[in-house]
Order: structure tokens, then sequence, then C-alpha cells
């Protein structure tokens, strides 16, 4: 079966041949702007699937906030701000993506979200956010972006650099499956094309393997089956305590 896997996935990575060439030379740039469209479509749809899991999640988003103080929020790869209603009243959030034509969605995402308090949007990689001080946020925010970060590694010491001690890194994930599973045989084959599809993302990542090697004082994470397609149904969710 792994001879056949691997074979298929060639044979995949051969088709997309034209898709590496295309970002090789700088046109993967239109896609950006489609896929910014595709994913204020698509992220309604999650959110309408994963709402009882989110609200879960971010319930324990006001244990962190210190007192006296504004908690403050920083997203990483906050898209369209699909999050930001599950954000508690009067926190302060900063907004991070790579891809700039996020922008005009999360403005929309802003104006309807008016319990929070918006401190700025940031064009930056996951892995270099260094206009942000060190300790100076208490929670960060990773939803359906570590499958796509070029470094996760780096993305997640980021994390852990800018939280406070105490904060945490909350994340929900979705990630390779079972290796004995179908999802998993399927899940490879198709990676090179989802890559494209995906601006990036990747299907077969361990993500708990970086987030238990990140020296976090604290690791509370679950595996869930997500009601989505099945390529994208293993998930983790949880939170990291630095």
């Amino acid at each position: 079966m792994e001879l056949l896997m691997n074979f298929l996935t060639l044979f995949f990575k051969v088709l997309t041949l034209p898709l590496q060439l295309i970002e090789a030379v700088g046109l993967y740039e239109w896609y950006k702007g489609f896929f910014a469209l595709l994913m204020s479509k698509i992220s309604v749809s999650y959110n309408a699937k994963m709402d009882d899991k989110k609200r879960d999640l971010f319930s324990n988003l006001p244990d962190f906030k210190k007192p006296s103080e504004p908690l403050t929020v920083l997203e990483i790869g906050c898209g369209t701000g699909t999050n930001f209603k599950y954000y508690p009243p009067g926190c302060k959030v900063i907004c991070t993506d790579p891809n700039r034509h996020f922008k005009k969605y999360l403005e929309k995402g802003m104006s309807e979200n008016t319990h929070l308090s918006f401190e700025r949007f940031l064009v930056a990689a996951g892995e270099d956010m260094g206009s942000i001080e060190d300790e100076t946020v208490d929670a960060v925010v990773a939803t359906l972006v570590l499958c796509s970060v070029r470094d996760m590694t780096r993305t997640i010491q980021e994390a852990h650099r800018m939280l406070r001690p105490g904060g945490a890194l909350f994340f929900m994930e979705h990630v390779v499956a079972e290796r004995s599973s179908w999802t998993y045989f399927f899940q490879h084959i198709l990676q090179p094309m989802w890559y494209y599809f995906g601006d990036g993302c990747e299907l077969t990542r361990s993500t708990w393997n970086d987030l238990e090697a990140a020296g976090f004082s604290e690791l509370k994470l679950k595996r869930i089956e997500a009601p989505l397609n099945f390529l994208i149904k293993p998930h983790i969710v949880g939170y990291a305590v630095k």
C-alpha cells in the first residue's frame, strides 16, 4: 500500500509542475486574492460546523487576563476574522496575516464585532513577527494556520516569545490521520494538489509533535473528528501555557 501511495503522490507532483513554475516566477500572487475571497465564504461554513468546539475552546480565554487590564490577543493568520465573535468583550486584538488580500474582509469582520478593540493589522508571516515585542500578549490564537506556515517550529517559537509568562497559545488545527487509515492514504497522494488549492496548506502535518517539543509549561490537547471533509476531519484542539 505504501508503494502505491508513493507512486500516486509522485504522479500528482508531476501534474503540479505547471503550478510549481507559476509559483517560481512569481505569478501565483493572483491566486492569493482569489483565495482570500474563497476563504471569506468557506470560513462561514467552517464556523457553523465548529461553533460548539470554538465556543468551548475560547471560553478559557478570560482565564489568562491580567487583573485590571484588558485581555490582549494576537491572532496569527486572522484571515477574515471569523474567530472575533468568540473573544470576550473588551479585549484588545492584534491581527496578523501574510496575505494582504484579507484586509478588506478583515475590516468587515472588525466592523461586525464592536465588543472588541482592534489595535492593528500586520501583514506578516507567522515565522517572523519581530515588530511585536517579547512577552507583551496574554494569548496567541492560531486556527487553521499551522498547517500552512513555512516553518511551524519557528512560528510556535514566535508565539512563545510574544506571550507573557502564564499566557497561552490557543490552537485548532487539522492534522494527519492515523497511518493505517484510508484518510492518511488520500491525504498524502492529494497533498501536492492541495498545497496549491490551499495556498500552502499541508494535510500531512503532525502538529502535536511540534507543540509538545516547544517548551510550554502545560499543554492541554485533545484529538477530535471534526464534522468536515474527510481530508481535514482529524483535528487537534487546545491550548499551551507558557
